[in-house]
Order: C-alpha cells, then structure tokens, then sequence
C-alpha cells in the first residue's frame, strides 16, 4: 500500500530518476515532471499528496518565476529543492505557503523526515475538513454540554449509531430530542440515506396511513396518481416518529406489522411493498402509562424501545447553560453578520432564570432579545423590553456573581479539557493519534496540554 503520492518536478533527468526510485523504494508512489507546465498537466491526473519542486526550472531557470507559480500547487504541501540557499528564497517560499525549503545536495534522511512531517499534516487538514463538515452537519458535535448527564448521552451515541438497533428517546418537551435522533442517523451506516421526520401528533388520525404508507391512484377521492409515503421515501435509511406515544391506535397496529415483517400495502394497493428502515422513536409521555391505560399497545412498545435515550430538563444540567448560550451566539453572529454577545448583566439574567421549556424556551428567548438589540451587545434594557418580569426592582437584586463574565470561555475550556482527557484515553497516550481524533495538528494538541497543564 503506498505511503502517499509525490510529484517530483525538476529539471534534471539524472536527479529525477534516483529521486523516484529512492521515494519508490520508500513505499511512496511518484510522479515527475520536467517544468511548471508538465506539472501542471500530471496533477491532472494525478492527485498528488505533495509536491517536491526545483525553483530553477525551463526555460525561464528564475527562481522568482517559480516562485509566483506556487499558488497554483499549494492545496497540498509544497517542498522546494533548490541549489539556491538564499535566506530570502527561502522567506519567499514560506511566505508563498511552502511547507519547507530543503537546498541540494539533499539529505535523503532530512527529506524522509520533512515529507512525512509534510503529508501528515496534509491528512490531519483533510481529516479536520470532514469532521468540521460532519459537526455543522450535525454528529454529536451538536450535543452541547459538559455535564455528565451529556457525557454519558454522546457515549451511548457513539456506541450503538453504528448498528441498527431500535432506539426510543425519551424527555421533556425543548431536551433536544430530535437533535439526538439526528445525530444517531449521521453517525450510522445509513448517514448517506435519507432520514424523514414523521411528527404522530401534527397529522390528522385520518391521513395518518397514507402519509406513512402512500397510496395508489383511486385509492379514495383525489387520489388522481400514486404517491409514496413516508415509508418509501425512508427506504436504505432512517425513519424518525416523533411524539410517538400520539399514534392513533388503529394506526399502531399496522406500524407494529411493518416492524414484525418489514412489508407494507400502499393505501388502496395490493402489491406489498419491502422496507429497510432503522426505527428511532421519540416521546414526552410516559409510555407504560399509556400501556397501563390501553392507549398505547404493550407489543408495540416493546417493539420500538430497544434502547431508551432519556434526556434531562435543562435545570437538572445548570452547568451546560454557558455553552448553549456561546453555542447559541455563535448561530447569532453568523446570522446577524456581526459579533452577538451579552453583556454581564444579560449573562446573569440568562444563568439565574428558570427555564421550564428547557434548550428550546432558551434559544427562542435569546434570538427574540438579541433581535431588538443594537451593536450587537444584548443588555438588561434589551431583555425588559420582551420580558417585564425583569422589573427595576429585580434588576438592583441580579447583580454579576463574581466571574460571570468568564463563565463562558470556563465551560469551553471544561470542554476542551474533557475531550482531550478522553481522546487521549481512547488513543492509549498516544498524542499523534488523540490528535487526530480531536481533529488538531499534534503540535496544536501540545499547545493545549500545555495551556491547560494537563498530566496526560
């Protein structure tokens, strides 16, 4: 298996076979090129890892040339090989976004060293663009908190996204549920499929089985064609029933038979139709209850939980309330096109008020007021506007708890604190690999250690 792909470029033929055939030997696969424009052609087609190039190239042989061509070869790490050791080349070079700057007659031990330096920064750049595209995709990247209630929920996560077991996630209204349920389908094997959202209860009991099922043409008035439903359109991937324990129980019964032996019919069809759906349930009822009420079927039930997620009212986490806030905030600025902040009576206001509608009644509050706010500074004034419990006589009683204002940066830095820790674990003290997990350059997870003076 080849350790990378390397384009060699330069000028001299005697150079370029005893350097292809040393890189060869040092399970590398190299390209070589004489000039800019043979380079140019063989990235082409092939998608070079690294770049090793002379600066003294035909027919110009100026370095300058080459050196104002570096900007169409630095997606990947260049190397420049040169018998001109100029101290300013070299600045030059780096400044252009070189990686390094070796002068001949190369050492081949020095070389080894600088492109292996070279290509695994490559990878942890490419790695650190496919987790930063996962997070803002979702992954549990969206799981803010560092209390253990969500230590706990994105270890479960980790762990069974990956199969197919049933999950049923469980909680009060504005917990996250969805976000959960999200994040087990962009972790799993079906992250490439589709994932459809059914709300039970926003659907009339009615048009239920044909929302879900679809229907063929004729099936009943209006029906003028075919139209999948729900099912079809979750196929290969992942079928999420929010507000579950709302189904209408004549509906319960057919969801439980498609559950038993992955078929379905279509609303007035005969034809039965095969499905290969992962099941994640949501609810904030108390489905035994409902069973012990006979409003919700005990086979059913059993059917779908599987696993249970059970989430946590925001008051029984306190402490990941300054990261919802900056995560919250975070969204804002983007929005807004311009830093979103509170200023530390705002941030006291928001830490100290109950919030019974828990992560959704915090978002929605903190978009309403960051609304009316001007400059992008949040103030109590701005809050009373919206929120007339905030009374003058209340707001001489909230002042600023001592470090108010640090809380924000203290619970990212408790986050930061805590994934290194467990990336580290995972990886056995292996700094290189933890890096890589935590999508950072070695040298950046170092820089962490050593801010944090961590005994990793």
């Amino acid at each position: 298996m080849s350790n990378g792909k390397i384009l060699l470029v330069d000028d001299e033929p005697a150079f370029r076979q005893l350097a292809q055939s040393w890189l060869n030997q040092s399970g590398y696969q190299v390209e070589t090129a004489a000039d800019l424009s043979n380079a140019r052609s063989k990235l082409a087609s092939f998608d070079a890892d690294l770049i090793l190039l002379d600066l003294s190239l035909p027919p110009q042989f100026d370095p300058q040339h080459t050196l104002e061509a570096l900007a169409d070869f630095t997606s990947r790490p260049v190397i420049i090989l040169t018998g001109h050791a100029e101290r300013q080349l070299a600045l030059d070079a780096i400044a252009r976004g070189a990686w390094d700057f070796i002068a001949k007659p190369v050492d081949p031990d020095l070389l080894a060293v600088v492109i292996k330096r070279a290509l695994n920064k490559h990878q942890l750049d490419n790695e650190l663009k496919l987790l930063k595209q996962r997070v803002s995709a979702g992954g549990t990247g969206r799981l803010i908190g560092v209390s253990a209630a969500m230590d706990a929920m994105r270890t479960l996560i980790q762990r069974i996204a990956p199969t197919d077991v049933r999950v049923l996630v469980t909680g009060p209204s504005g917990t996250g549920k969805e976000v959960i349920s999200r994040a087990l389908h962009e972790l799993s094997q079906r992250s490439d499929k589709p994932f459809v959202s059914v709300h039970c209860g926003a659907i009339p009991a009615d048009l239920l089985e044909s929302e879900l099922f679809g229907y063929v043409k004729g099936a009943f008035t209006g029906a003028d064609k075919d139209r999948p439903g729900l099912l079809k359109l979750a196929d290969s991937g992942t079928l999420f029933l929010d507000e579950i324990g709302e189904m209408p129980l004549p509906m319960q019964v057919k969801l439980l038979r498609v559950l038993q032996e992955g078929t379905y019919f279509p609303v007035g069809g005969r034809e039965q139709h095969k499905i290969d759906i992962r099941l994640i349930s949501a609810t904030n009822a108390n489905l035994p209850d409902l069973v012990k009420k006979g409003l919700f079927r005990e086979d059913l039930y059993y059917r779908i939980k599987g696993i249970t997620l059970e989430t946590q009212a925001l008051s029984e986490r306190s402490q990941d309330i300054p990261l919802l806030l900056q995560f919250f905030l975070e969204q804002l600025s983007k929005q807004h096109g311009q830093a979103v902040r509170l200023d530390s009576m705002a941030l006291s206001w928001f830490l100290q008020r109950n919030w019974p509608g828990n992560i959704r009644e915090l978002k929605n509050t903190l978009e309403s007021v960051a609304a009316v706010a001007q400059d992008g500074v949040i103030s109590m004034a701005d809050i009373s506007l919206l929120h007339p419990d905030a009374s003058a006589a209340q707001l001489q009683n909230l002042q600023p708890q001592q470090g108010d204002s640090l809380l924000l940066d203290e619970a990212v830095q408790a986050l930061e604190i805590r994934l290194i820790k467990q990336a580290m674990q995972q990886s056995s003290g292996n700094k290189s690999k933890a890096a890589r997990l935590l999508g950072l350059s070695r040298q950046g997870l170092l820089k962490k250690i050593d801010r944090y003076q961590l005994a990793v």
